[in-house]
Parts: structure tokens; C-alpha cells; sequence
């Protein structure tokens, strides 16, 4: 059982100034992560472990759809973050008339990153190169998709993709596709036949299937359907916070029953700006309901710190209300709240957590399958086939 004898009223007073950092000049949120850091959340074996954020970028935007390549300041985040792999979003989300050549493109985009950067990124495609990526200190880049409709109507398609590198699909986003319901659809469908085939295609040639933003029954349908364990890659609890996004316990017991692993965002939306205390209450929970060989993290958003910039406040506003006109906004997406918990915001925000998970009592072992050993652990039990 957790220790609760951590000085709750530290960690508090680390979560006020941080929240009050979301709506400040970056000064303030970078003494938050300055003070969380001085307080004893460093941990001596952060360094052994294999860390890996389940859905996140190394620069630019999580959903991999950046303008520019990698800036040197980026590629130097990477550098010092200590994370061993990222699950990075390669493929168009929410649907639109060119979702295949955008996403061979984006495809494209990161290849060329790969080439630029051979001694900071390194492509993975087997649990192996998990390890390799540890031992050389780079960061390996997992291709993933949030969305199925590059797939179009062609379950060969999985195939090519698997061909091109993809490695983990998620079967919907928030709205419907020909695979199932998302999270935003009210009817709650479920998986349809072509989502079966999909699914099945998925096991045979060894790819992570992801129910992240997938609705309640296609999540079920998905966990049930597939012979290999799968992820959800980045949620909340919905016992927490009852938005669509996020999974409930019955949901989660199935995930685990069926060994899959659940990867907890750094976007818990509770009430306003969320903070390292939102994220760690729920990866608490999803330990309590799941166990602790269940659990990850999936950021949802990118390495380096983020700056609070005039530019940056304006980007975040117009990208709130670009989702909400393409109808893939979900509840708690706010103008004024940002994607990134201001006490985190640091590049080696895995190693704050794991010393303040370790603070709240939780083991060394336990912390080190969260921050990365549980999904290597299911990475390296459905690529096996790939």
C-alpha cells in the first residue's frame, strides 16, 4: 500500500504555483518545475530506466503535423529528456478528403528527420530497438496513428502502412469512422465489420491496436476482439472526470483482465488547468483498478518545456476553435486551458514524476513500470509477430 505520509502540503503548494503559472509569464511555471525539482523528486535510477511516453512528439505538435523540422533548441530537449521512446502520431486525424497522401507525406516529413538526426533519433519497429534506443542514448521514434482513416476502405492497407514502419493504430478518433464510433458520437455504436477485419489484420501482422479516443462500446469490442493484448495509449479515469474521452473502471478491469496497458495523459481535465496532482491522482487510481503491471503514461503532447509566449496563446486559441468546427473537440478543450501541466513543464518531466510518484510511496519497481516497463512489456509481446 501507498505511504501517505508524503508532506501533502509541499506537494499542494508546488501544484498552486504551477496553476498559477498557466495564466503568467513562463518565468513563473518554470520556478514551479525549478522548485518541484529542488524538493527531492530527482531519482538515481531514472537513468536505467526504459521510459517511453505512449503518445507524444519530440517537438512541434503532438499530433506530428509540424511546419518546420526540428529546431536545434528541440533537438537539444531531446537530448537532455532522458525518454527512450515516443509513440508519435504519423497519421491525419479526423477524416477529410486527402487523409492518405497527407499521411504518406507526414510519413515522409519524419523519414527525412530520421536521416537529419541519425545520433538523437532512431526508428523503432521491434522491442530490440527499444533497447538499442536505450543503449545509445537516442530517442526512438515509434510511428503511430490516433485515427484509421488512412486506411479508407482497404484492410490491405494496414499492411502498407505496416510496410512504411506504423507500429500502433488507434481504431477511432472522437467521431465515427467505417471502423466504429468515437468518443463524441452519441449513438455508442461499436465496432463495425470492417473494424473486425481491421482488428484482425492488426494481430496477424503484429501491431499495437489503441482504443485512446475510441467510444465505450468500440473500446469493449476492441479489447474483446483482439487476440493480443492492446493500449490505450493516452486518457483519463472517467471515475475522476466524466468526460468522453476518458475510460471507466469496467473498461479499464477489461483492458488489464486481457493484459493491455493504459497510458494516463498529462491532461486529466478536472476543473480548469490541471496539474501534476490531477495526473498523479489519476495514475493512482488506474493503479488501484488496473494493478500496477497496467499502467504507463501518454503524454499527448511534446518534449520541451512550453513557453507561454503571446504566439503560443494565440496558436492554442485558434486550434481550440479549428477542432470545434471540424466537430473533433472534445469537453474541457478550453482557450485558457493549455495541453501541458505547468508543474511537469521541462523536458525531463518523466523524472519529476517518477520522484514525485516515489514520494507518494510508490516502489521503485512500480515507478519503473510506469514510466515505461509495462508498454514495453506489450510493445514487445504483439510486435513479435511484425
Amino acid at each position: 500500500m501507498r505511504n501517505r505520509a508524503f508532506d501533502r502540503r509541499q506537494f499542494l503548494l508546488l501544484s498552486a504555483m504551477a496553476a498559477a503559472g498557466a495564466a503568467v509569464p513562463q518565468a513563473v511555471a518554470e520556478g514551479a518545475a525549478a522548485a518541484a525539482g529542488a524538493s527531492g523528486t530527482r531519482w538515481a535510477g531514472y537513468d536505467k530506466a526504459l521510459v517511453i511516453d505512449a503518445c507524444g512528439a519530440p517537438g512541434g505538435s503532438a499530433t506530428g503535423m509540424n511546419d518546420a523540422p526540428l529546431s536545434a533548441a528541440e533537438i537539444a530537449d531531446v537530448r537532455a529528456s532522458g525518454v527512450t521512446a515516443i509513440n508519435l502520431t504519423v497519421g491525419s486525424v479526423g477524416g477529410g478528403p486527402d487523409v492518405f497522401p497527407d499521411t504518406v507525406e507526414r510519413i515522409g516529413f519524419w523519414e527525412r528527420e530520421l536521416d537529419s538526426h541519425p545520433d538523437v533519433l532512431m526508428k523503432v519497429k521491434s522491442a530490440a530497438d527499444l533497447d538499442r534506443a536505450k543503449a545509445s542514448g537516442r530517442l526512438g521514434i515509434i510511428y503511430g496513428f490516433q485515427d484509421a482513416t488512412p486506411l479508407g476502405e482497404d484492410v490491405n492497407r494496414v499492411k502498407v502502412f505496416s510496410r512504411f514502419g506504423v507500429r500502433a493504430i488507434q481504431l477511432t478518433y472522437n467521431r465515427r469512422n467505417l471502423l466504429g464510433d468515437g468518443c463524441l458520437e452519441p449513438a455508442n455504436a461499436g465496432l463495425s465489420r470492417f473494424g473486425q477485419e481491421v482488428v484482425q489484420r492488426m494481430n496477424e501482422l503484429g501491431l499495437v491496436i489503441d482504443l485512446s479516443h475510441c467510444g465505450h462500446r468500440t473500446t469493449t469490442d476492441g479489447i474483446t476482439a483482439s487476440k493480443q493484448p492492446v493500449a490505450i495509449t493516452h486518457t483519463g479515469c472517467a471515475a475522476l472526470a466524466d468526460l468522453p474521452r476518458n475510460k471507466t473502471d469496467e473498461e479499464l478491469r477489461l483492458l488489464a483482465k486481457r493484459g493491455g496497458v493504459v497510458g494516463i495523459y498529462l491532461m486529466p481535465r478536472t476543473h480548469g488547468q490541471p496539474t501534476a496532482a490531477d495526473l498523479i491522482r489519476h495514475v493512482e487510481h488506474a493503479v488501484d483498478v488496473c494493478g500496477e503491471d497496467h499502467v504507463g503514461i501518454g503524454t499527448d503532447g511534446v518534449v520541451s518545456h512550453i513557453e507561454l509566449t503571446p504566439e503560443f496563446v494565440k496558436r492554442h486559441r485558434e486550434d481550440v476553435a479549428n477542432r470545434r468546427r471540424l466537430g473533433i473537440s472534445a469537453p474541457g478543450e478550453e482557450e485558457d486551458v493549455y495541453t501541458f501541466l505547468p508543474d511537469l513543464n521541462t523536458p525531463r518531466r518523466f523524472e519529476t514524476l517518477a520522484g514525485l510518484l516515489l514520494a507518494c510511496g510508490h516502489s521503485e519497481s512500480r515507478v519503473t513500470k510506469i514510466l515505461g516497463g509495462n508498454f514495453a512489456r506489450l510493445f514487445s509481446e504483439v510486435w513479435r509477430r511484425a
